[in-house]
């Protein structure tokens, strides 16, 4: 699916160069950061299609009682599992898994953004590394196992706009909590996956 396009700062392929230039550097496992006594550790893909207006990968989560994160916008990519050599590995793993996607370590790979963790500790305590990637335009991912709902690919100028931030509000109580997001074809993207975006956007050039 793509989302049809709001004017806002251009994003551009000459932008996604710069974009690199910006990005933390990744060497290998020794950069990966020491696991946190009580925290687990994961790792999502900021996948970015190299289309004359780059665009980006969303994935929504299926419906399930034991997926804390059920039915929310995401980011490809899952908890890192015991035999993963490192992070970076986890992120292409659970991407190929996911959506179907191969990634190539040394060919894709631009850089990695800082570390993030949940705020609340209604929800489980992990601290998730994003990696970000640079894809050829005629990639295509596509729901590839039960854990996801649907694949979007979203043109990075969409997320720029600002008519696209929104506040998502979920009851609690008697009252209403407040989030930051992006709306996507009807989505909220909100939470961990709202706060990687924010720092991608961020290191975009103006």
């Amino acid at each position: 699916m793509s989302t049809p396009h709001r004017p806002g700062r251009p994003f551009t392929l000459d932008a996604l160069r710069v974009l690199e230039d910006r990005l933390m550097e990744y060497g290998g496992p020794e950069d990966d950061p020491e696991k946190r006594p009580g925290y687990d550790q994961a790792a999502v893909s900021v996948i970015l299609r190299q289309r004359p207006e780059p665009e980006l990968l969303l994935v929504k989560r299926a419906a399930s009682e034991s997926d804390p994160w059920s039915g929310h916008m995401a980011l490809p990519g899952g908890r890192r599992d015991p035999t993963d050599p490192s992070l970076l590995h986890t992120a292409i793993r659970e991407t190929r898994e996911e959506t179907g996607i191969v990634l190539d370590p040394t060919h894709n790979r631009l850089g990695r953004l800082q570390v993030v963790a949940p705020h609340s500790r209604r929800i489980p305590q992990v601290d998730i590394s994003p990696f970000v990637f640079a894809l050829p335009p005629e990639v295509k991912a596509k729901v590839n196992c039960s854990e996801i709902a649907e694949i979007f690919w979203v043109p990075v100028s969409h997320l720029l706009a600002p008519e696209t931030r929104g506040v998502l509000r979920l009851p609690m109580g008697d009252a209403h909590l407040r989030y930051p997001a992006f709306e996507v074809e009807g989505e909220m993207v909100w939470g961990l996956t709202y706060r990687i975006l924010l720092l991608l956007l961020e290191s975009v050039p103006d």
